[in-house]
């Protein structure tokens, strides 16, 4: 489901408290996230977004593709992630289900101290496949208890968490 612009807003304000950073989007679809996280960032910036679907994909290629702070990576996400190194991103945008339902720690694993980790589409939607709504309280919940993370659970737009890794001193 196509990120809904209250949700873009945010995406472009928290890119825009990152400057110079390393932007990672999982999930491009047609580039409407991708868009409003490149609109908050500086031009010392730079983003990666992978998506497994790249006739889907090409849509966010055809429109944003030459902007120079985005690479367009056709990959698997699990796959992806576990060849990043550890606290390489200031800001990862989950918004598929790699990296958000199947391999949480992997992306976990590459936020930086202090940098962000978001996900939305947390309230029901009208396409959620039979059996996803329980998945949803079961992610959350993983989410808090993890120590090394603040969050803060929004029923707010679509249902957005807002995470940021905290500081190692």
């Amino acid at each position: 489901m196509a990120s809904e612009p209250l949700v873009g807003a945010m995406l472009r304000t928290l890119a825009a408290s990152k400057p110079g950073g390393r932007f990672l989007e999982l999930g491009t679809g047609t580039g409407i996230a991708t868009a409003w996280i490149l609109e908050g960032m500086d031009a010392a910036s730079a983003l990666i977004s992978v998506d497994n679907d790249r006739a889907v994909q090409q849509v966010a290629s055809d429109s944003l593709g030459a902007d120079g702070r985005l690479t367009l990576v056709t990959s698997g996400g699990l796959e992806f992630l576990r060849s990043q190194p550890a606290a390489s991103f200031d800001f990862v945008f989950a918004d598929a289900m790699p990296g958000k339902y199947e391999g949480l720690e992997d992306a976990l694993a590459v936020v930086k101290p202090s940098g962000f980790y978001v996900i939305d589409d947390m309230l029901p939607q009208p396409n959620w496949p039979e059996g996803h709504a329980d998945k949803v309280p079961v992610l959350i919940e993983q989410l808090a208890a993890h120590s090394g993370f603040e969050i803060l659970p929004l029923r707010w737009a679509s249902g957005v968490v807002v995470a940021v890794r905290k500081s190692t001193r």
